[in-house]
């Protein structure tokens, strides 16, 4: 499956020189687990670094100079950080196992000569199994879309002793507007890349719509909710073609944590579309995904997200407060830390602005994002914070902590 043990970011928006969790030469650099909050006030970065994830998965599926322009982005000049005249650069240090020797991707994009954004320069480099020091070898290195890749596993470039170890073949991309991990990544000899690139690709960044999930679309079942989460009734469909009675389990499930729902049920319509009626306490005739609150539809959406069966590897949402009772946020991160649990069967990212999202989470779970004087964002764990983890410690939940300006 695989998971982030660190990643950094430079020159993206007011993420001027970031990291989370631990990169290839940290020495004391803790790596990141399957649950991570990201906390701070308005303005300190929280958008900008979700941003940072879609713009990567966005650079995989539809090349960097579209990237720059999707979600209102507003090309490659307003991205960089002001006062750059550089490259936006990302390392991403990915492990596809406990077991396995961790992988560095690192990626910088910049303009060419004419203005568009190309991929400057891509590297993959990786250890060879149970080498647990010295520098990695190299099987992926490309600049402006020229250079070299290795087939197999255990094979690369050394730099420190210029040596050749396995296949090398040499590589020049047709647009350098595309990562060479899409390519190589579709070919078998490459098997590293191939998992990587499946990696990446499996990334689900959520923006999850009531109104857009109150549609009733016209397509049949579909394994995964989508970005907006339009298509709720779709995955409904596919688990209940699936499984139907593992599907009514999990239905069970979340009735029991959504207030005030007493049943939901699928329905199946004549024309074979599924939609779910939800039975409200205190009525007898049951409401579908239209007529239900803003509230209630966010939540099933939630928690049907932390049900997939086939979960995908790495999950981002973005303040699931909004629209939501704070007495409900301590149980939706509880759901969350249970569905992500330990090993390397899925990650979730989360930014949000309440303390009762944070009450269910510890220190190292929890990292703050706060905007300095230069206008730039700096990052570190709770935990780092003096006194955090001892208070913590005595019982005293994170999140009050926070709200009383303990630490952030």
């Amino acid at each position: 499956m695989g998971r982030i043990a660190g990643i950094q970011i430079k020159n993206y928006g007011s993420l001027k020189d970031i990291k989370i969790g631990k990169l290839l030469f940290d020495k004391d650099g803790t790596e990141l687990g399957n649950m991570n909050a990201i906390i701070g006030q308005s303005g300190a970065g929280k958008s900008t670094l979700a941003d940072a994830f879609g713009f990567l998965a966005d650079c995989l599926d539809k090349g960097v100079e579209t990237a720059c322009d999707l979600n209102g982005r507003g090309g490659f000049e307003k991205i960089i950080s002001q006062g750059i005249q550089g490259s936006i650069e990302f390392e991403l240090y990915y492990r596809e196992s406990n077991s396995s020797s961790p992988i560095t991707y690192e990626l910088s994009i910049c303009l060419d000569k004419v203005g568009r954004p190309i991929v400057q320069k891509e590297r993959l480099r990786q250890r060879r199994a149970n080498e647990r020091y010295g520098k990695p070898l190299s099987f992926l290195n490309l600049e402006a879309g020229k250079g070299y890749a290795f087939k197999g596993i255990n094979s690369g470039f050394d730099e420190e002793k210029e040596v050749e170890i396995g296949d090398q073949i040499k590589v020049e991309l047709a647009d350098p507007r595309q990562l060479g991990i899409v390519t190589l990544g579709e070919l078998k000899e490459h098997s590293r890349i191939v998992k990587f690139k499946s990696f990446l690709k499996n990334w689900y960044l959520c923006y999850f719509s009531p109104s857009s999930a109150r549609e009733i679309p016209n397509a049949g079942p579909q394994k995964y909710l989508n970005r907006l989460g339009n298509n709720l009734n779709n995955v409904a469909q596919f688990l209940h073609r699936e499984d139907p009675q593992e599907f009514k389990k999990v239905l069970k499930e979340i009735q029991s944590k959504l207030p005030g729902i007493s049943r939901i049920e699928p329905v199946k319509l004549q024309n074979g579309q599924l939609v779910l009626e939800f039975l409200e306490d205190g009525f007898m005739e049951p409401f579908y995904s239209q007529k239900m609150s803003d509230g209630t539809l966010k939540l099933f959406a939630y928690y049907l997200l932390l049900h997939e069966k086939d979960p995908r590897p790495l999950v981002f949402i973005e303040e699931p407060e909004n629209g939501l009772y704070h007495k409900y946020l301590s149980g939706l991160a509880i759901e969350m830390k249970k569905s992500v649990r330990s090993g390397y069967s899925k990650q979730l990212f989360v930014t949000t602005h309440s303390p009762f999202f944070v009450n269910a989470l510890s220190p190292d779970e929890v990292w703050v994002l706060e905007k300095q004087t230069d206008g730039f964002s700096t990052i570190k764990r709770a935990s780092e914070y003096e006194h955090v983890t001892a208070l913590t410690d005595e019982g005293i939940v994170l999140g009050d902590l926070w709200y009383s300006d303990y630490f952030g």
